[in-house]
């Protein structure tokens, strides 16, 4: 094998029959009946091929150049890579091992991941790191063969690396206020705007009607709330390695709560507001202290001129265009997120 190529499953022979056309060769699809991957051998130039399939089939994820093949035993795999880092690995670099398992095996990908490591750092003094390594050696291990290639560290994409910076601290402080959907259609409205907020993980929801509302559709919009949360929170800690919090649904009138807030920032959604392209400034100056922002929003219909007259900073998220109830937390949220992000980047460079 000259290259393994990695595909989302179900697409390996879109991914071959492509890469024929392409280059030649010989291309295998599932090869050992293992989903998502192609062999690819035969090939008359493999850095040619390598470059030109990853510029020109999309349905490839990775395609790796195989350096050298063993026996699937840690200690086969260690001596492999060991050998392939004394001319692909400097002293003053740093790495990671990468392996996957496919089959049956009496040792864990981790096992190979300490064994491996551990012969490059004694064959070339370079350290680890997991997080933003120079280099990337990757162990494939299908059945009873292990296949071994080594790229450059920007090939593994991470969520959070280094410069990036998380906002989740800066969302939990955001307390969203809606003026409650009602009428036809509430439930899956409810649904949508519940599944949105818990996304986000924000502070809390708070549902504010500002006069007397019909009980039933309340009920049913509350309701939707409730079951988009929770499909959403489902998914959440389902899929994170860090705890979820689940977003509190409060109920309050609208007038109480801007009266009880007064003194905290208040951030309101109309399109009388500025734009918030115009905005930045403003929202920065909110958020650079610690405690809670009320941000609000209407529904059906604005938001009452009193309470604008009241907010902090009053913002149009798209001037022109009256945004869908659904689509009014990721904007705004979105949005200030944007903000928030561009300052930190910048306070890092000014670092």
């Amino acid at each position: 094998m000259q290259i393994l190529v990695k595909t989302p499953r179900g697409l390996e022979n879109v991914a071959a029959s492509r890469i024929l056309e392409l280059v030649g060769g010989s291309a295998v699809p599932k090869p050992g009946g293992f989903l998502g991957l192609v062999a690819l051998d035969n090939l008359e130039d493999v850095d040619s091929a390598l470059r030109r399939i990853l510029e020109e089939v999309p349905e490839i994820e990775y395609a790796l150049p195989i350096l050298a093949e063993t026996e699937a035993r840690p200690e086969a795999i260690a001596e492999a890579a060991a050998e392939l880092a004394k001319d692909r690995l400097s002293p003053d670099e740093c790495f990671a091992v990468r392996t996957t398992r496919r089959g049956r095996h009496g040792f864990t990908s981790i096992d190979v991941n300490v064994a491996a490591g551990a012969a490059i750092q004694k064959a070339t003094g370079a350290d680890v790191d997991l997080t933003v390594p120079d280099k990337v050696f990757w162990v494939e291990i299908l059945g009873e063969r292990a296949y071994l290639s080594v790229t450059s560290g920007s090939l593994v994409r991470r969520k959070m690396p280094p410069g990036k910076h998380p906002l989740l601290g800066y969302l939990r402080r955001i307390s969203f206020v809606q003026m409650p959907y009602l009428g036809e259609g509430a439930r899956p409205m409810g649904v949508r705007v519940g599944r949105a907020v818990q996304a986000f993980e924000l502070g809390e929801l708070v549902v504010a009607p500002y006069k007397k509302v019909d009980a039933e559709e309340l009920t049913a919009f509350l309701n939707g709330l409730l079951e988009g949360r929770e499909a959403r929170y489902r998914i959440q800690k389902r899929t994170y390695a860090r705890k979820v919090k689940k977003v509190p649904i409060l109920v309050y009138d609208l007038y109480q709560l801007v009266r009880e807030r007064r003194g905290e920032p208040i951030i309101a959604t109309d399109p009388t507001g500025k734009p918030v392209s115009d905005a930045g400034e403003e929202i920065l100056e909110i958020f650079s202290g610690s405690g809670r922002v009320s941000v609000l929003a209407g529904a059906r219909e604005g938001l009452p001129k009193g309470v604008l007259r009241l907010s902090t900073l009053v913002i149009d998220l798209c001037p022109g265009l009256t945004l869908a109830t659904e689509h009014t937390i990721p904007a705004t949220v979105g949005a200030i997120a944007t903000i928030l992000q561009r300052r930190l980047d910048e306070n890092s460079v000014d670092d």
